[in-house]
């Protein structure tokens, strides 16, 4: 099953999307805040970042470029031409790489945690986006192919909208007819990205070839190895483990550390090796806004990744090992690599958490 865009009764317009940084505003984000500090707390609210639960910050940032992007793809599968590159690179693509380089560590616990409800291809979208920036970052291109980059991963499954809904939507086995309408899909939004939006072969070489193989066995046209856009090399690393974190209809997410796991036991199949690494640099082992336990019994989340050290990151208590909960990020935060006498002992998805903690104060 494919996933699609809000129906049109739920898509709101640019001017609704704004985010508004009025003192009115800011007061109701502050009364709202106040209300669930008084509430008793829940499991989901203890995982919850402060900047998700007062909708402020980098979250506010965050939201924003869904929003914004749900508008692109609501246009695009409307056939409406009225969103180009100029748009799209000024509206989302450089603001996301300004947000990448300042607020990196919490857009990666965002698309860890998972909270955004619904513009699900935007949401999509936007977290390959991020996770492209960051690869693209790490291994040192220029700018402007950065924003590029940036502008493919947004658009990479926008052929996706115009296929039969009958196809994208269906629940079950696809028939050889169907799978390969799904197989057009990277050829349609190539054709979205140069002949609608306008924009270059930098950008539509990204769409084109985000599902070839490193081993040639991709489509659709089987290219391999270096042959392959370095871009669109990105985007599919980028893509595979969004897809891996992130809840789907028909299937729970995983956690990030098992996501890498995933990754670095594909053996120069799917991936470049070169990019692979570079791309496990920066999520480490236990990526950012992980929730892990200690052998103590504490539960934490991952703040901190380090290169030399990726089994010992920094963490900060969610719950300590007397079972007393710190909301809001007020838990200690603790580094692994100092605290000799503690370590993970095994990374925890949100329901595990869930469960757990729906136990616990049961007793």
């Amino acid at each position: 099953m494919v996933e699609h865009i809000m129906e049109d009764s739920e898509i709101k317009t640019d001017s609704e999307i704004v985010i508004d940084d009025t003192p009115a505003a800011d007061a109701a984000a502050e009364d709202t805040a106040a209300q669930k500090q008084d509430s008793p707390p829940d499991g989901s609210s203890i995982l919850s970042l402060s900047d998700v639960q007062e909708n402020k910050g980098a979250y506010r940032i965050y939201t924003s470029l869904i929003r914004k992007m749900n508008s692109v793809l609501v246009g695009i599968s409307n056939n409406a031409h009225i969103i180009g590159k100029q748009q799209i690179t000024s509206e989302i693509s450089i603001p996301m790489l300004l947000a990448v380089k300042s607020m990196r560590k919490q857009l990666i616990g965002f698309i860890l945690g998972g909270e955004v409800k619904g513009f699900e291809m935007a949401k999509s979208s936007v977290n390959t986006a991020i996770l492209s920036a960051l690869c693209a970052l790490e291994i040192d291109l220029p700018e402007l192919r950065i924003v590029n980059i940036i502008n493919g991963a947004l658009l990479h499954d926008a052929g996706m909208l115009r296929l039969p809904k009958e196809i994208t939507e269906k629940r079950g086995g696809l028939s050889e007819a169907e799978r390969q309408h799904i197989l057009s899909h990277p050829a349609l939004a190539h054709k979205i990205v140069i002949k609608e939006l306008h924009f270059q072969d930098d950008v539509g070489n990204i769409v084109l070839q985000h599902h070839e193989r490193w081993d040639g066995t991709g489509y659709p046209h089987q290219i391999a190895g270096d042959y392959i856009d370095i871009g669109a090399r990105i985007v599919t690393i980028a893509d595979a483990f969004e897809a891996m974190v992130s809840p789907k209809p028909y299937r729970n997410s995983i956690t990030g550390n098992q996501a890498v796991k995933n990754l670095l036991s594909d053996n120069s199949r799917r991936f470049d090796p070169t990019i692979l690494k570079a791309f496990v640099l920066i999520m480490g082992i236990y990526p950012i806004g992980s929730i892990v336990r200690l052998n103590n019994g504490a539960v934490a989340r991952i703040s901190e990744v380090r290169a030399i050290a990726p089994l010992r990151p920094k963490v900060q208590i969610i719950v300590d090992q007397t079972n007393k909960i710190y909301r809001n990020e007020q838990g200690e935060f603790l580094d692994l690599l100092t605290e000799k006498s503690l370590y993970i002992t095994k990374a925890m998805d949100t329901k595990e958490f869930l469960e757990q903690y729906a136990q616990n104060n049961a007793l």
